[in-house]
């Protein structure tokens, strides 16, 4: 059993604090979904420790006005802007296909949660294109990128709405089952977890850490954009005494990931409130739910993920 994780930080502790000290310069990052949230705070900091950022948004005029206003108050020249629709394949392919050189921290923030009933092109219900697929696609798609930089690493943004179920490999896309806009988050926010357990797996030899997250309860932000008001449910802390974050608590965890030497080395788990996740307790909202660290399922939805990408090719 491998010792948890724990640091000096908390569940009050800003970006900022985390970064504080670690020096940056001359790496090179990639922050998805950095145009609102707590993606232009996690940009920010690592701009403010003298890391290239680049913001890969969908909206690209967004990301411009992000950029400027980070440059602005960082004093970083290094905050570049590029186009990206993950729930695209093409988009998401024309990026790859765009990035030259090394890549030291690649953080999968963009997400969307409780859509009405969509889908892309391919037919994929578009939470689980949008918040798995293609980050998918984008991280393996930069694996020789990420390999090239060593000791790089990948953070991916899930959330404790993990908990609420599993992967549904049955029904992925609800195509026999009817449309259930949370248990579609649900399981996308797994995925999350599953990619980083098996991609730590495969990529240790490239001295490449990928590590999953949830960011806390923090509403208002980009991604709650498809509900008026949070639903009951929306609640994380679960009667633990946690209360809502700031944008700035909420990127935390992820810069704790993406550039503290604390975390150096350490692969393959799942974070919050910068520290490694407990267990799942039933009826409390935190830890982390066995099914989202275990290896096989992993294992499986890897093997499905490329198998959709494949098909997706022309």
């Amino acid at each position: 059993m491998s010792t948890r994780i724990t640091t000096p930080f908390g569940a009050q502790s800003t970006a900022a604090e985390v970064i504080a000290g670690v020096e940056l310069a001359g790496r090179r990052a990639i922050v998805t979904g950095a145009a609102s949230g707590i993606g232009v705070e996690t940009a920010r900091a690592l701009a403010s420790a003298g890391a290239e950022v680049t913001l890969a948004v969908r909206d690209t005029a967004a990301g411009r006005r992000v950029a400027s206003e980070i440059s602005a108050s960082t004093g970083s020249e290094k905050v570049l802007v590029a186009a990206l629709d993950l729930a695209d394949q093409g988009s998401v392919a024309a990026f790859v296909a765009g990035w030259t050189g090394a890549l030291d921290i690649l953080i999968a923030n963009a997400g969307i949660m409780a859509t009405p009933e969509l889908r892309t092109a391919e037919g994929w219900e578009l939470q689980f294109a949008t918040n798995h697929l293609g980050h998918f696609a984008l991280i393996t798609g930069l694996h020789e990128a990420l390999a090239r930089a060593g000791h790089a690493r990948v953070v991916v943004v899930s959330s404790v709405g993990h908990i609420n179920g599993e992967v549904l490999f049955d029904d992925i896309d609800f195509l026999r089952h009817p449309y259930d806009p949370w248990a579609a988050y649900s399981q996308s926010k797994t995925a999350n977890i599953l990619f980083a357990v098996a991609a730590a797996e495969r990529w240790a030899a490239d001295g490449i850490t990928v590590n999953a997250l949830n960011p806390g309860r923090i509403w208002g932000t980009g991604l709650s954009r498809h509900m008026d008001v949070p639903p009951a449910s929306f609640d994380p802390a679960g009667g633990t005494g946690t209360s809502e974050k700031t944008v700035e608590q909420g990127a935390a965890t992820s810069i704790l990931l993406a550039a503290s030497p604390l975390v150096e080395g350490v692969s393959g788990r799942y974070f919050e409130d910068c520290q490694e996740a407990e267990p799942l307790t039933p009826g409390i909202r935190r830890g982390v739910a066995p099914y989202a660290l275990d290896p096989q399922k992993a294992e499986r939805l890897w093997e499905v993920s490329l198998d959709r990408l494949r098909a997706a090719r022309p």
